[in-house]
């Protein structure tokens, strides 16, 4: 069985739970851990089933619960390695100095080199120590690479999707490397363009415009199944509407009316990045393409990223419902609207 949650879909966070076969994966972690672990058991899912968390962009909405909830969980996660090196500033932005500590630092290093050579004519029996330079420094990308040998089963097979589900999670405070924000179980990379597989689900991640660092949607397929997954985009390229085809869900996004958006509290320059090529699509823009690319075959099409401010469900619906007016098939119970605040309804094949 294959089985398509969404948990929130939203600039507040967004979060999607896939089930294939034997696998479980979460699609971006935009909801705290407390409130993901909530939504799941609402929705019927219990979070120490899930095999994995794979990402598709470096986003705040997308990322929020990334790292509490992976820990928790024992689980992989997979990035691309552009995106996982921006989350990785994201969450160690590099120390501010004033000029003055600026100063102060040249003038101690200045006074280090002028005692070297006091240094090496000094005698000493204690043998230098190859390791005592890099003793303070922490190397996040080799930490990360691979998880830690573990004697404990239950995370050696929640960073092994084939070996079965993790041990109950609970949502507090990581007990041991507390004081690292970026260190994960396990990082996994993969690239935009070629296809690889978690357990039961095959993953095909595709290149979006937006404006993050290397961000990506996704085509899963699982048991003869084939999902679309596509939001926070700025337009519609060719690639995208190459992927977004023979599929039986799309989930696409209608984040904006454009008249809100015109006429709505957001500053000019926010403005400005929503409506550009690397922002959000506009309810207007996901009507043309269902009304003129899209060809139609899916049994179900959800609209995600909903924004709250600058766009209402009604809206949504009714430019996709006009697109699709030539497609019965297609129209009510099977045209969905993803929610900020509730999962939506499983869909099962």
């Amino acid at each position: 069985m294959v089985r398509f949650t969404v948990l929130a879909s939203g600039s507040r966070g967004n979060c999607t739970v896939l089930c294939g076969g034997r696998t479980r994966i979460l699609v971006d972690a935009g909801l705290s851990c407390r409130e993901l672990f909530r939504r799941m058991r609402l929705a019927g899912e219990e979070p120490a089933t899930l095999n994995a968390i794979v990402i598709t962009h470096e986003h705040q909405d997308h990322v929020n619960g990334l790292a509490v909830t992976a820990r928790k969980l024992g689980i992989p996660v997979y990035f691309t390695e552009g995106t996982h090196r921006a989350w990785m500033r994201w969450l160690s932005p590099r120390r501010q100095m004033s000029y003055k500590q600026w100063l102060e630092m040249v003038r101690k290093q200045a006074a280090e080199r002028q005692a070297e050579p006091e240094t090496e004519t000094g005698e000493s029996d204690v043998p230098d120590d190859p390791n005592e330079d890099n003793a303070g420094e922490s190397t996040v990308e080799n930490s990360v690479q691979t998880a830690p040998a573990s004697s404990d089963p239950a995370q050696d097979s929640a960073a092994n999707p084939a070996l079965g589900p993790a041990a109950e999670p609970s949502c507090g405070r990581p007990a041991t490397l507390k004081d690292d924000p970026t260190w994960l179980p396990a990082v996994e990379y993969f690239q935009a363009g070629q296809p690889f597989s978690i357990g039961d689900i095959c993953l095909n991640p595709f290149t979006i415009p937006h404006d993050a660092a290397d961000p990506v949607g996704f085509v899963f397929s699982s048991e003869g199944v084939r999902l679309g997954f596509a939001t926070d985009l700025g337009y519609i390229p060719p690639n995208v509407r190459e992927q977004l085809r023979d599929l039986d869900l799309l989930l696409l996004e209608s984040n904006h009316d454009l008249e809100m958006l015109r006429d709505g509290p957001y500053p000019w320059s926010v403005k400005q990045r929503v409506l550009s090529r690397v922002g959000h699509l506009s309810n207007d823009a996901t009507a043309e393409f269902l009304a003129a690319d899209y060809d139609g075959q899916a049994a179900y099409v959800i609209l995600g990223h909903l924004s709250e401010n600058n766009n209402l469900p009604e809206l949504a619906r009714v430019a996709a419902e006009r697109a699709l007016r030539d497609r019965a098939s297609l129209l009510a119970n099977r045209l969905l609207l993803a929610s900020q605040h509730e999962p939506l309804s499983a869909i099962s094949f």
